[in-house]
């Protein structure tokens, strides 16, 4: 009855060879443990794995050996605890696959594969009560049913279904399999070799000496749907005895109140972050702290040493210098951001809201070649664009961070310009402000959808575990904000020192002057904007904030005013974010997309100027 296996060493500690092989398989964190102790009692030994660190836990229950495994998602090795609880599984005379209740949709692909690969099989339903808490009802009779294994109900660490569960060990048998796998399995194979080859695993092929036959994702994506279906016929929400979690969980999930929430949520990290933060703590931290203290101390320090007037001197603590402008710029005006948008992050993140965000616009960003992971870097970049361009590494394909990298640095304006184009827009009235947001989201989405044709390859399913909403613990944001703040400024700083070099060579070369006269057919001929415009779009190269401020500093009309704020949030990014897109998307791909921010602002700013009717 023991399935055959491919590697040789035993999973037998200090069970007789003769005793039949019962191990308990499931997911982390199912309570897996509990289950064990229920039932083998005081009869427990653990012991390391052969040829391995891993500790196993082995007991007995009457003449049967059970095994605890590692918890897995799935019958595959990446890892050494992963290889043990494969090789382990693949000796089991019969599982008891312990799943969680209450996300029995993620549980049950593993129990599917299990039950593909033609093990005699039971459930324990474990965790019951928490299911029950999040306002659960299983149907266990039809689950039984759809699976065609038994399946019993248990809360593990207060013994409910323990005896239930021993008994039905006695009757465990094989269950249904996945139809789409059935139909592939070769009969020249035992179901859990066959299993496995399907999934293209290297070690049977090896084994087999037979490549596999590249079906794995296929096999993978058929037990999810079936999972996913399964989950849908047997679990019914209820408000009866959902705490208050539960209940608030499910309107950050629902159509309209789950936006009404987001929508809540995203006005409350602009008044804290893109208002106060931005303004009032950097108008602190950048124009007192760094403006009126840090700056004249360095410079007069310096200037002991070095003529303020000379190019090192300029280099050094000029308009751009290294240690005036570029420190002040990181610990004044960046740092406080960053901290800002990390502490919002790690809160969102450790109550459980964050990956409902991206649960609830997981259609819409479909629809620009994305999944919902992508609203995370998107809320980053309308703090900093730098910071978001790294946290694209969320994604989970090249294609995606690609086309979520270009979108950024194309049709999100960073909190610092935001904060500059709100000051130059509000006087002229809301017809202008409401322009100005539409005419992004039309850039925005319909750059998305040509970017979701034109690129190889389709968008990666969001696959994403919903905790229950909680209060964040105090102790876990503080250290995610700080490692994460930490790990930012140590990675970005050196990308600002090479951009502030690098606008202080082209100034005190006259490089900077030349450009504007140079720009004058573009700024005045297609923009319709004074030619000092041009110097301003220059100037947006070393902070969005500083090209903005620039156009606000001009005698503008209010026409000219839509058009400028127009192109020059479309304009390429401030050039640590444009480093940072070379370091994430590499110099081919970087340059292609800085070249498109440019030739797309100034596109999008001259019909603008002609369409634009007051």
């Amino acid at each position: 009855m023991t399935q055959p296996h491919c590697h040789g060493s035993s999973a037998t500690a200090a069970i007789p060879t003769q005793a039949k092989r019962v191990v308990l398989v499931g997911n982390p964190n199912v309570g897996k443990s509990a289950v064990f102790h229920g039932l083998t009692g005081v009869y427990v030994e653990v012991s390391n794995y052969p040829g391995t660190t891993v500790d196993i836990a082995s007991g007995r229950m009457g003449d049967v050996g059970i095994f605890d495994t590692p918890g897995v998602y799935g019958v595959s090795a990446f890892n050494e605890e992963e290889r043990v609880a494969r090789d382990m599984i693949l000796q089991a005379d019969a599982i008891i696959n312990v799943v969680d209740a209450a996300h029995l949709d993620r549980d049950l692909f593993l129990t599917l594969q299990i039950i593909d690969m033609g093990f005699p099989v039971v459930v324990a339903l474990n965790l019951m009560d928490e299911a029950r808490a999040n306002g659960m009802e299983i149907d266990v009779t039809r689950l039984s049913a759809e699976l065609g294994v038994e399946v019993i109900p248990t809360v593990a660490v207060r013994g409910e279904g323990i005896a239930e569960l021993k008994a039905a060990v006695a009757r465990v048998r094989r269950g249904i399999p996945t139809p789409e796998v059935a139909e592939r399995m070769p009969g020249d194979l035992p179901p859990a070799d066959a299993v496995m080859w399907l999934e293209d695993d290297p070690a049977i092929c090896e084994r087999l000496g037979r490549p596999g036959p590249g079906l794995r994702e296929e096999m993978y994506r058929a037990r999810r749907r079936r999972a996913d279906e399964i989950a849908e016929r047997v679990v019914r929400e209820t408000s009866s005895g959902a705490s208050l979690s539960t209940r608030l969980g499910r309107l950050t999930l629902h159509p309209l109140g789950g936006l009404l929430v987001l929508a809540g949520f995203l006005y409350l990290m602009y008044q804290v972050l893109g208002v106060w933060v931005a303004q009032d703590v950097v108008g602190i931290t950048e124009e007192v702290w760094m403006g009126e203290y840090y700056v004249p101390w360095i410079t007069a320090l310096v200037g002991r040493f070095v003529q303020p007037e000379s190019f090192l001197g300029e280099i050094l603590i000029g308009e751009f210098g290294l240690l005036t402008m570029t420190v002040s710029y990181l610990l004044g005006l960046l740092l406080p951001l960053v901290l800002g948008f990390y502490l919002f992050l790690s809160v969102a993140e450790d109550s459980g809201y964050l990956p409902r965000i991206a649960v609830l616009v997981d259609r819409l960003m479909t629809k620009v070649g994305l999944n919902g992971r992508a609203i995370i870097p998107t809320i980053l970049g309308f703090g900093c664009v730098t910071m978001a361009t790294v946290t694209t590494r969320l994604m989970g394909t090249q294609r995606e961070r690609t086309i979520a990298t270009f979108l950024l640095s194309l049709a999100i304006p960073c909190s610092a310009q935001l904060a500059v184009i709100t000051v130059m827009l509000a006087p002229l009235g809301p017809v202008y402000i409401a322009t100005f947001i539409v005419l992004l989201l039309l850039v925005y989405g319909v750059t998305g959808m040509l970017l979701n044709r034109v690129l190889p390859g389709s968008s990666s399913d969001l696959l994403i575990d919903l905790p229950p909403l909680r209060l964040p613990r105090i102790k876990n944001v503080l250290q995610k904000t700080y490692l994460k703040t930490k790990g930012f400024i140590s990675e970005a700083w050196m990308f600002f020192a090479g951009g502030a070099l690098l606008i202080s060579i082209l100034q005190q070369t006259g490089a900077l002057a030349a450009m504007e006269g140079f720009l004058a057919p573009i700024t005045e001929g297609w923009l319709g904007l004074p030619r000092a415009a041009a110097q301003a779009f220059i100037m947006g190269f070393v902070r969005r904030d500083f090209g903005a401020a620039g156009l606000y500093d001009m005698a503008l009309t209010p026409h000219q005013t839509m058009v400028a704020v127009v192109t020059i949030t479309l304009f390429t990014p401030c050039i640590a974010s444009i480093l940072i897109m070379f370091k994430e998307r590499g110099r081919r791909q970087g340059a292609a997309m800085w070249l498109g921010d440019v030739a797309l602002a100034i596109l999008l700013g001259g019909i603008f100027h002609r369409v634009l009717i007051w």
